[in-house]
């Protein structure tokens, strides 16, 4: 068994982590203190193929193995959490839907234009009234001639506002439950799309976060993605992938807590000396990066089982359990270790604490993810 990277995947993490200390950690505040969607940002990571980690070159990716995808998102994350889960939400959901299940015409329609950095592919599942009950969903699609006409609203779509490229998932025959859900695209322009507006939440502002209506909205036939009936199939397999990468976000936060409560630790002094030489102190660090490299394994392992083409479906939800709950643990603990300043702006573990939260509910909530793995479990 080797824990060791290989000298790629090592190339990746100095190149992404270089990148994120001089172009994404300094401006990391202001991007969530003015919710502001960091396009400067993504047209760099675009020219530097951050934007196409999922999707080979033949289609303008630059196609990596899921190891080095986690690696990149931890670094991404580590900078700035709203930037890491925009670079999620569009390479694990948006961009994988439709290269995972697209057609190849699909693929070389929809995908250049959003792998270089200049657009945004988004991800439509979840509904005001269907959340962790997906297939309840009352979007629908009807066919009428050429086209699908859609009608229905959408909530919490990540990036959804400013994206070229919507995927979205819809009814196509309402008395199949979960099999009667189909997928389509739909591009940013078409008549009938409607941008209902942004959450004000509380962390991961700099994340765009929108409300979409679909108003006798009509797409073509052939951007209908797979066979009628197969969304719902299709959006859970995506769902795993993108839970061992949320995994990946949630340890980046939780590393970037552990950084600066060893820098402060070794700062700030009292009773006439640093606080780092208190046991308390150091009991409380060395569990934080005891549950943190925990959870990066966890990770590694649902990426490696997916390189190799095994199953990770309970591996991706332990992974995303696990290191999701161990970044909110660690940006409280880097709060009280802060004392005082930590619960001030001064400081960004309150940042840590606001961001991490979303990693517990986004892509399937700690309690979904329990029964997907007791599911497995055969409980």
């Amino acid at each position: 068994m080797d824990f060791s990277h290989t000298p790629e995947q090592n190339m990746l993490r100095n190149m992404v982590r270089e990148f994120a200390n001089k172009e994404i950690k300094p401006i990391a505040a202001e991007t969530d203190r003015e919710e502001k969607f960091p396009w400067e940002t993504i047209r760099k990571m675009g020219a530097l193929g951050l934007m196409g980690m999922t999707v080979p070159p033949e289609y303008g990716g630059s196609r990596i193995d899921t190891v080095s995808y986690m690696i990149a998102l931890e670094e991404i994350a580590r900078a700035c959490g709203s930037t890491g889960l925009t670079v999620e939400a569009h390479n694990s959901l948006g961009v994988g839907h439709i290269f995972e299940r697209g057609t190849d015409d699909q693929r070389k329609r929809f995908l250049p234009n959003v792998l270089n950095g200049n657009g945004i592919a988004a991800w439509a599942l979840t509904e005001p009234n269907a959340g962790s009950d997906a297939a309840s969903l009352q979007t629908t699609a009807v066919p009428e001639g050429n086209e699908f006409v859609l009608n229905g609203s959408k909530q919490f779509i990540t990036s959804g506002s400013v994206a070229d490229v919507i995927t979205v998932m819809a009814k196509t025959d309402k008395s199949k439950g979960a099999k009667g859900i189909s997928a389509f695209v739909v591009e940013k322009g078409t008549d009938g799309l409607i941008y209902g507006g942004e959450e004000d939440k509380i962390g991961l502002r700099g994340s765009l976060t929108s409300q979409l209506v679909l108003e006798d909205c009509r797409v073509p036939k052939e951007n209908m993605i797979d066979e009628p009936g197969m969304g719902f199939i299709g959006a859970m397999q995506v769902l795993d992938r993108g839970r061992t990468a949320v995994g990946a976000l949630a340890v980046g936060c939780a590393q970037a807590s552990l950084d600066e409560c060893i820098e402060y630790s070794k700062q700030r002094e009292q009773f006439g000396r640093p606080i780092s030489k208190f046991q308390a102190i150091q009991w409380k660090i060395v569990d934080m990066a005891t549950e943190i490299d925990a959870s990066r394994l966890l990770v590694y392992r649902a990426a490696y089982l997916e390189d190799q083409g095994q199953p990770f479906g309970k591996e991706a939800s332990m992974a995303k359990l696990y290191a999701s709950e161990v970044s909110v643990r660690a940006a409280m603990e880097a709060i009280q270790i802060h004392g005082g300043y930590g619960y001030t702006k001064e400081y960004p573990v309150e940042r840590f604490l606001r961001d991490s939260k979303l990693y517990t509910i986004g892509e399937g909530t700690s309690e979904v993810q329990r029964m997907v793995i007791a599911k497995h479990l055969g409980l």
